[in-house]
């Protein structure tokens, strides 16, 4: 006799969920344990192999713990990470992680803010989502007191157009 639900089973479609919640939990600990500068277990959220694609391209936990914990002496003396939006694509124990970046942040004393995406590599091993690869690419990084550029995200840009259409 054929199931009256087709397609997943229930344990698969909560595993799904499940897998989902631990990996927006994951970005919110890797906020969270950047932001506090405790690189011990900010390295614990990636595989042993690791890498972070960013600023600079350091792999493996030794690399990538020298790397967050010099980002002070390039004079990025505090910050605030916010990842939003995020989609996730899960295919069994891999993933891909897409999301956005909002970051206030302190640099060579001056009050800044950063803009970008993450565009992460996650696995799951021994039952824990881990990042493989880390990647975020800024799309605009730059003191607060120089604003907007005046076409990006102004309203009347976008009032403008609407009205056009």
């Amino acid at each position: 006799m054929s199931s009256p639900h087709p397609g997943p089973s229930l344990l698969d479609r909560i595993t799904h969920l499940e897998d989902l919640e631990a990996i927006r939990k994951l970005d919110a600990q890797y906020c969270r344990h950047l932001d506090d500068g405790n690189w011990d277990a900010l390295m614990e959220l990636f595989t042993d192999d690791g890498e972070f694609d960013g600023l600079s391209h350091p792999q493996g936990k030794e690399e990538m713990r020298a790397f967050f914990a010099g980002l002070a002496d390039g004079g990025l003396t505090s910050f605030w990470h916010f990842i939003t939006n995020l989609e996730i694509d899960l295919d069994g124990d891999r993933a891909t992680v897409r999301s956005f970046l909002w970051q206030p942040c302190v640099t060579d004393g001056t009050p800044a803010i950063a803009a970008g995406r993450y565009n992460d590599e996650v696995v799951k091993v021994d039952g824990r989502w881990l990042y493989k690869v880390k990647q975020v690419r800024f799309h605009f990084f730059g003191p607060l007191e120089a604003g907007w550029d005046e076409n990006l995200f102004a309203l009347d840009s976008a009032r403008g157009a609407a009205v056009r259409a």
